[in-house]
């Protein structure tokens, strides 16, 4: 259906934006994972009409290894493989301070606005590739918590292996390449350029201007 290879995050935005097309104009918001999935959500908000708020979670790690993640936290929500070895100490101070870290990310990118209610409406997760999914999974934990209609996640790259664990998480789950070879996110694109603090800022305000 599409090559194995996306040119850039707004080409995956305007391909998803086709598979969205239903939603165009609807009582839906796009909420975008940053930093990657912001130039992503901000091409599907424009081509749909629709709002763009962001999405925030992030993995706790193990105490002995830093990169290999025990679970994820959101601002008000967490999910957690089971490490019995690992205490409850740590995994307490870990969600203590994960969680201030987000609440300064989301003040930083966000200002002063508030998040975007979305009870009783659809929402759009999107990001520019899931690895692991594990923090995409708490967000979607979070949000559950909020009533929305529907959680659509909405993503151009996933491991072929880990897309029935979204399809059952989700209402609705759209992407693009789900690879059985799967050599990282940015392994998928041509151009996967670091998207830095000031565009994801300068994306959310041009965003306000949609609707």
């Amino acid at each position: 259906m599409y090559n194995e290879t996306l040119k850039d995050r707004i080409e995956a935005g305007m391909l998803l934006s086709d598979k969205l097309k239903k939603y165009q104009g609807s009582n839906t918001i796009i909420l975008a994972v940053p930093r990657g999935g912001v130039p992503v959500g901000y091409v599907i908000a424009k081509s749909l009409n629709l709002p763009l708020d962001i999405v925030l979670s992030k993995k706790i790690p193990h105490p002995s290894n830093k990169e290999f993640a025990i679970g994820a936290v959101s601002m008000d929500s967490m999910i957690l493989d089971e490490h019995p070895e690992i205490p409850n100490d740590y995994i307490d101070e870990e969600v203590i301070r994960l969680r201030k870290s987000l609440q300064e990310k989301y003040e930083l990118y966000m200002g002063n606005r508030k998040p975007l209610d979305i009870k009783g409406k659809n929402v759009i997760v999107v990001d520019d590739g899931i690895a692991t999914g594990n923090t995409l999974l708490a967000s979607i934990a979070m949000l559950r918590k909020r009533k929305p209609e529907k959680i659509i996640v909405a993503v151009p790259v996933i491991p072929y292996d880990t897309v029935k664990v979204f399809q059952q998480k989700t209402d609705e789950f759209v992407y693009l390449i789900a690879s059985k070879y799967f050599r990282g996110v940015g392994g998928f694109y041509e151009e996967f350029n670091q998207v830095e603090d000031d565009e994801v800022i300068r994306l959310l305000r041009d965003a306000d201007n949609i609707k």
